[in-house]
């Protein structure tokens, strides 16, 4: 995607990073719902209209900010609110809620990475068409896995963090859960030392080649 301008980048890329912030969001909340706690469905986040869900800096500035920088792009919503308390069995259902988060982006990325197969199909009588539909799909595919290794990391608060819990003894997940309030100085620190992006390359190329065989795009 490197010969379009950033007016192009901008218009390839925001579908996709609303879906794949919203979708995750919401994904949180349905399978809260389903386990018992409904404050999210209480509280309209069970939608998929992205003004419920944006949050102005981590839907809107950071992702604008590594498209024009030219990093990997990813980004956060608002996230949704749950209840463990309404849990029948609160560690398990709290990793069954987390992991729908990631869950939801990699349906996405193979939903996107069919758009994309379409879009190269299109190229040759489309080409306008074809091509905005191959780069939304790659786009896609992107935001999606990136979302989907980095919410998998056990750093609280992210998804992996919970999962984690629900295996660890009682003491030993309170202790855990109590670096949430520094997991975003700690991801930061990660990406200044040069390792959370080595980090995150291994599970995403392994994916994204795994989805692109599964389609067809070469």
């Amino acid at each position: 995607m490197n010969e379009l301008d950033i007016m192009q980048k901008i218009a390839v890329w925001t579908l996709p990073v609303l879906f794949a912030i919203t979708v995750h969001e919401v994904a949180h909340g349905w399978a809260a719902s389903k386990l018992g706690d409904q404050s999210a469905k209480m509280l309209g986040r069970l939608t998929l209209n992205p003004l419920k869900h944006i949050d102005p800096i981590g839907t809107v500035i950071v992702p604008a900010a590594l498209l024009v920088l030219g990093g990997f792009v990813f980004g956060w919503a608002k996230a949704v609110p749950v209840n463990d308390r309404n849990f029948k069995h609160p560690a398990r259902d709290m990793a069954w809620v987390a992991m729908a988060g990631p869950a939801s982006n990699f349906i996405m990325a193979i939903l996107w990475a069919i758009i994309g197969k379409i879009g190269l199909e299109l190229q040759a009588g489309s080409p306008d068409i074809g091509q905005f539909l191959l780069y939304s799909g790659v786009a896609g595919v992107s935001i999606n896995l990136i979302l989907m290794v980095l919410n998998l990391l056990p750093i609280p608060p992210l998804d992996g963090s919970h999962v984690l819990s629900a295996f660890l003894p009682k003491p030993w997940a309170w202790q855990f859960n109590r670096i949430a309030p520094y997991g975003f100085i700690i991801l930061v620190g990660l990406m200044i030392m040069g390792i959370l992006g080595p980090l995150l390359m291994g599970p995403f190329t392994y994916f994204q080649e795994m989805i692109y065989g599964l389609v067809g795009i070469r």
